[in-house]
């Protein structure tokens, strides 16, 4: 699959590569994805934001791209991050429908070089219809997966939420934003800014991509030293 326009940040002196792929209303452009992408670059993680075919398209309300579209999308942008830094070790996911959609593909077969998965906002169920039925293939996700998730999100219920991530035991993280929806935005009443979730995002990103990116590292030299 030929991927279309993507947007680089590459830091000085990058430490990782995080492949970060759109929601489903919006496109790579939208400001908290290029709020993430800068807020990402302070904390020395570069960003290879690429948009989905139906988004391309420019038609507004179009809907989003059937899985097997949307996969390939997926591992193309994966194929691209390899070609523009295959020196970094490479992290993907996304924003709601974007993150997703990358653990779909993650779930089918393991995405090349990928050491983990974060999630903003991960769309657990429908409004006003909660379930986990669209977590049951994470449990195919071989690699470590960050889930950021808003108190206040309608799509994705905590106490629905929590339980999925401990049954994916060691796999998962639950980093919880107190007060944020599912854009990550908060009331004022909350005392917070979007500013400040946004940096409170980009840290825990941050963090646990600097964790696993070690552990990665120490696993492979591990095999090395035994084969």
């Amino acid at each position: 699959m030929t991927l279309g326009e993507t947007l680089f940040v590459r830091p000085p002196d990058p430490r990782a590569l995080l492949v970060l792929a759109h929601g489903a209303g919006a496109g790579m452009r939208h400001p908290f994805l290029q709020a993430i992408a800068e807020a990402l670059a302070g904390q020395g993680v570069a960003t290879l934001r690429y948009q989905f075919p139906y988004m391309s398209q420019g038609v507004r309300g179009a809907r989003p791209d059937p899985p097997a579209v949307a996969v390939a999308t997926v591992r193309a942008a994966v194929a691209e991050a390899t070609q523009r830094a295959p020196e970094l070790p490479l992290f993907a996911g996304g924003k709601s429908f974007g993150g997703r959609m990358t653990s779909t593909a993650a779930a089918e077969s393991p995405l090349d070089r990928v050491r983990g998965l974060v999630f903003l906002g991960f769309p657990l169920h429908p409004p006003g219809r909660p379930g986990a039925a669209r977590a049951a293939h994470l449990d195919s996700v071989t690699v470590p997966m960050l889930f950021l998730q808003g108190t206040r999100d309608t799509l994705a219920a905590l106490d629905l939420m929590r339980p999925v991530c401990d049954h994916l035991g060691a796999r998962a993280t639950l980093h919880v934003v107190e007060g944020a929806d599912h854009s990550f935005g908060v009331l004022k009443r909350s005392g917070r800014t979007n500013a400040e979730v946004v940096a409170e995002l980009a840290s825990a990103i941050s963090t646990w991509i600097a964790g696993n990116s070690q552990l990665a590292t120490r696993n492979s030299q591990l095999v090395t030293r035994n084969s």
